[in-house]
């Protein structure tokens, strides 16, 4: 069976790739959150 990654190399790559799509999902979960906690109630 062979390995997922043979280098470091791709490894560093796989988990940089990984990384950025947790910070892009966490800044748009943030963003939404934040506009939840901010929106204006109609009824005011």
């Amino acid at each position: 069976m062979d390995d997922m990654f043979q280098t470091l190399q791709e490894f560093m790559a796989h988990t940089d790739g990984a990384t950025y799509l947790l910070i892009i999902g966490a800044l748009i979960g943030i963003g939404g959150f934040w506009h939840f906690l901010t929106q204006r109630n109609g009824d005011e």
